[in-house]
């Protein structure tokens, strides 16, 4: 469903080109013109953008303030990944299952957040790959489904990666809703089965953004729901299974400290988009450290 829509999105997009184009093509050259209409769609996406980190502008702490060019490396840095991930990766993903031939460490089940598939995990598999994790993505559908939906799903990716590994175990790594969805399930099925659970940029205490979003899920990470109050209240008693990892500059997240999770372990970065998350190397280097030194 992810992918029919992100086509739908591209095609819209390429209708639009090919209308400016020809609009364009009374006035300059038709290769002059096809240009011009892609750059208009590209500032378009680069607006969309930037609109993200206006609306979630929030003070940071001192020692998180970026300086002008630190700033111009954020927002391009996000501005290339949104492009990649919903342009590209998510787009050609196909569900997938990795397990190493000799098996290093606990199987890595990745679990993506709203509006996105299991292609946003795309550099992090290579990583886990090439270092000999058994690794598997999780697609958790319907796109705007309920949360406790997706902790059915996710409980089915769980089993499955158990099963095709021979583990007792898995480590799970959620971005953004996937560490709501972790948390969900972690509550209706306990914790016999999990080592750790990594989340990056998972608004544990809702984002004010999510009153834009359509969706069942979009309404249960609303700041004021009462779906993830009952859900704070009840497993204060798991945090310790709990890594968070969150961006003082998060552009979906605000207030970006939303991510903090009281009792559990807390990594604050800075410099770092919302999307940017899944590709950046700091953040790869966080979820690896957690990972190996898992025992």
């Amino acid at each position: 469903m992810v992918k029919r829509m992100l086509m739908m999105i591209m095609a819209t997009q390429v209708a639009v080109a090919i209308v400016i184009a020809w609009a364009l093509s009374r006035l300059v050259p038709a290769d002059v013109a096809l240009l011009l209409a892609v750059i208009v769609v590209l500032l378009v996406r680069l607006a969309i953008t930037a609109n993200n980190f206006r609306m979630t502008l929030r003070p940071v702490p001192e020692q998180a303030q970026l300086g002008l060019l630190q700033r111009v490396q954020l927002f391009f840095h996000e501005y290339a990944s949104t492009m990649a991930v919903t342009s590209w990766h998510m787009l050609r993903h196909q569900p997938r299952m990795h397990i190493a031939r000799t098996p290093r460490g606990l199987p890595v089940l990745l679990v993506h957040g709203y509006g996105a598939n299991g292609g946003f995990w795309v550099h992090l598999a290579a990583q886990l790959e090439e270092r000999g994790y058994s690794h598997a993505t999780v697609d958790l559908e319907p796109v705007f489904g309920d949360i406790e939906d997706f902790a059915v799903q996710l409980e089915q990716g769980v089993q499955g990666l158990l099963a095709a590994s021979r583990s007792e175990k898995v480590v799970i790594v959620a971005h953004s809703m996937g560490g709501l969805v972790a948390r969900a399930w972690l509550r209706r099925f306990g914790a016999a089965h999990v080592a750790r659970i990594i989340t990056l940029a998972t608004p544990h205490h809702g984002t004010d953004l999510a009153h834009m979003g359509p969706g069942r899920n979009a309404g249960q990470m609303r700041r004021d729901a009462e779906w993830l109050a009952q859900l704070n209240a009840a497993d204060r008693g798991q945090r310790g299974l709990f890594t968070s990892i969150y961006s003082w500059h998060d552009n979906i997240i605000a207030p970006q400290d939303s991510c903090h999770l009281p009792g559990a372990r807390n990594i604050a970065l800075h410099g770092i988009g919302h999307v940017g998350m899944g590709r950046h190397p700091a953040i790869s280097s966080h979820i690896l450290a957690e990972i190996m030194g898992i025992t």
